[in-house]
């Protein structure tokens, strides 16, 4: 066999090798992205839940819950009352309208019922809600204030992921980790949108 032939086997093993490896890195890098969406996708429907549950917990209480304890003990324990709201509208005498609006108290659901039924959420586990998916058992991190808005108060919260996964997501504090509502905003959208 001649140094030709052996240099081209040499060169041949060699441009597979790197083919492969270049495949490899490329193929961890798509894995490694693929398994981010996946956490990612999952911490968002969990604060889609905690903010239903912080809506329907300042609906009864006045103002959002400032920790997970309280927020648990809601929707264990709280209910959500049912009531109609009714609208009459009578024209009198001179053309102009009157309407009078009355409301009527049907009954009461309970919270977990309400917002975590089975069809909805078919493995629901409320002691789960608030541990942030893929950190180790970390929990989601919770804030509830007033704060003064064009000369009103309004009840602000925002439940944040402590420790994002998403390497774009830690810079600069952990600034852009998903959260939903806001410290300094009367807002309960996420971030993610």
């Amino acid at each position: 066999m001649n140094l030709s032939k052996v240099l081209s086997i040499v060169f041949f093993l060699v441009a597979i090798g790197l083919g492969y490896f270049l495949w490899k890195g490329v193929d961890d890098v798509v894995e490694k992205e693929k398994r981010i969406a996946l956490i990612e996708s999952a911490i968002i429907e969990k604060l889609q839940m905690l903010r239903d549950a912080q809506l329907a917990y300042e609906a009864s209480n006045g103002k959002y819950a400032d920790n997970w304890d309280s927020l648990k003990n809601f929707i264990q324990e709280g209910e959500i009352w049912l009531v109609e709201r009714l609208e009459t509208t009578k024209l009198l005498d001179y053309g102009k309208e009157e309407t009078t609006v009355t409301f009527d108290t049907l009954g009461s659901v309970s919270v977990i019922d309400s917002l975590f039924n089975e069809r909805k959420y078919p493995d629901f586990d409320l002691e789960r809600l608030a541990v942030v998916p893929g950190s180790g058992g970390k929990m989601f991190e919770f804030f509830a204030d007033r704060i003064e808005r064009n000369s009103y108060e309004v009840n602000v919260f925002e439940i944040r992921d402590p420790s994002p996964i998403n390497p774009e997501r830690r810079l600069n504090n952990n600034e852009k980790a998903l959260r939903v509502g806001s410290r300094t905003d009367a807002s309960t959208e996420g971030n993610w949108k």
